[in-house]
């Protein structure tokens, strides 16, 4: 298969560290290849170190976005709270 977008609903639930890292590895070398990929997480440090960009969700809709030195677990947490 050869997705214009990826959708991972927690990706690395129930695995290993060293499976972790290549299934990492792999999200950025498709990323570095022009591939949308939307990164759903539960893990907050996995949410950093995946996304450039995070948009939180409620009631079916979008409730802010965060990128770049915005994109902290205390402005995520925050985004969450609204």
């Amino acid at each position: 298969m050869n997705p214009k977008p990826l959708i991972l609903d927690e990706p690395t639930r129930g695995i290993d560290i060293g499976t972790k890292s290549e299934i990492y590895k792999l999200i950025d070398t498709l990323a570095g290849k022009g591939m949308a990929i939307l990164f759903i997480s539960s893990e907050m440090p996995e949410v950093l170190g995946v996304c450039d960009r995070v948009l939180t969700v409620a009631g079916g809709r979008i409730t802010n976005e965060l990128d770049g030195e915005e994109l902290t677990e205390e402005n995520i947490m925050h985004a969450i709270a609204l």
